[in-house]
C-alpha cells in the first residue's frame, strides 16, 4: 500500500464521521422545509402513508450520498495538495 493511502486512512475516517454529522444536519434542515412536525425518518408511525415514508427515505439517502461525496472529494483533494500525491 502506498504511503499516501496509508496517511489518508485516518483522515478518511474522521472525514466520514464529520460527513455523517453534516449529512444528518442537512437532512434535518431539508425535512423542515417540507413543514413536517414528525420526525422525517420515523417509518413506524401507522398514520404515515407509504408515499411519505418512501419519499423521506429517498431524500435522506440522496442527502447522505451528496454530502459524503463532497466531504470525500474535498478531503482527497486537500490531502493531495498537502502531500503532493
Amino acid at each position: 500500500m502506498k504511503a499516501s493511502k496509508l496517511v489518508y486512512k485516518p483522515v478518511g475516517l474522521v472525514l466520514g464521521a464529520v460527513g455523517s454529522t453534516l449529512a444528518g444536519a442537512a437532512f434535518h434542515q431539508t425535512s423542515k422545509l417540507f413543514g413536517r412536525e414528525q420526525k422525517a425518518n420515523d417509518t413506524t408511525e401507522a398514520d404515515r402513508p407509504w408515499r411519505q415514508v418512501l419519499l423521506a427515505a429517498a431524500l435522506q439517502g440522496a442527502t447522505f450520498a451528496v454530502v459524503r461525496a463532497v466531504v470525500d472529494r474535498s478531503g482527497a483533494a486537500t490531502t493531495r495538495r498537502l502531500t503532493g500525491s
